[in-house]
């Protein structure tokens, strides 16, 4: 049997057409050996290595509120904690070691100013600081080391999956459409980051076997939780029009 990894960026509630696509292939009989994500792709890939269904996953993200950040804010220093992000992951999750498929967690670490992929040990703590959001969040301590998002160093984390993998499928969750008559300034943050590190991605989705890029992303606000649901549904129905590349797949 051919060992299959999935990549998943980060991407706030994005991060929902994820589990769309998931949705969809299962449907087309794939299932995963190992799963590396960043961000908002690492705690739906989490979730799913855990054990829980497509279904399940969307039911707590959507119950807790994960990505309307409000909910967890607890100011400290002038930055706001991610404790309160806390407790819901150790609720529904246990350490790496507990998983059952193997997780690499990507997550920044500010002091070295490189990269680090965590994947044995206190799994909420790699979760919080793979999606700590810089200058909003303060710093997630682990080891005497400080972390912040992934996504800054590497929204497309397939690096840990080379050389592990037959097939390696990716989902990226932050395409933007080129053309638009004017950005909104709550959206020009956003739009430079990605605009920022699409060329590092591209140079990697060569490295997979099929690649899912679900078009205008962008339409989503990467907050926008009330959009749940539409956005689940966005990644399901265009993973579904792939069906001639996927049913191409040689799963051995």
């Amino acid at each position: 049997m051919k060992k299959i990894g999935l990549v998943l960026s980060g991407g706030g509630v994005r991060g929902m057409a994820h589990l769309g696509i998931l949705k969809a292939l299962e449907e087309f009989g794939i299932s995963f050996t190992h799963i590396s994500g960043t961000s908002a792709g690492a705690i739906a890939g989490a979730f799913y290595a855990a054990g829980y269904s497509v279904e399940e996953i969307v039911t707590i993200l959507k119950k807790s509120q994960i990505f309307n950040f409000s909910n967890f804010l607890i100011k400290k220093q002038g930055l706001f904690t991610m404790k309160g992000f806390e407790g819901l992951y150790q609720e529904h999750l246990n350490t790496f070691e507990d998983l059952k498929i193997p997780l690499y967690v990507a997550a920044t670490d500010i002091l070295k100013g490189e990269l680090t992929y965590f994947s044995s040990g206190n799994l909420s703590q790699a979760l919080l600081a793979s999606s700590c959001i810089p200058v909003v969040f303060q710093p997630v301590s682990i080891n005497n080391s400080l972390y912040v998002d992934g996504g800054i160093l590497n929204n497309f984390p397939i690096e840990p999956l080379l050389g592990q993998c037959d097939i390696l499928i990716g989902s990226y969750v932050n395409s933007i459409k080129k053309e638009v008559d004017q950005v909104h300034m709550n959206n020009i943050v956003d739009r430079s980051f990605h605009l920022a590190m699409k060329s590092s991605v591209q140079d990697k989705t060569n490295l997979c076997t099929l690649y899912i890029e679900p078009p205008n992303m962008s339409q989503f606000s990467l907050l926008s939780l009330k959009k749940a649901d539409e956005i689940f549904e966005y990644g399901y129905q265009y993973a579904r029009t792939l069906e001639p590349q996927i049913k191409a797949l040689d799963l051995g």
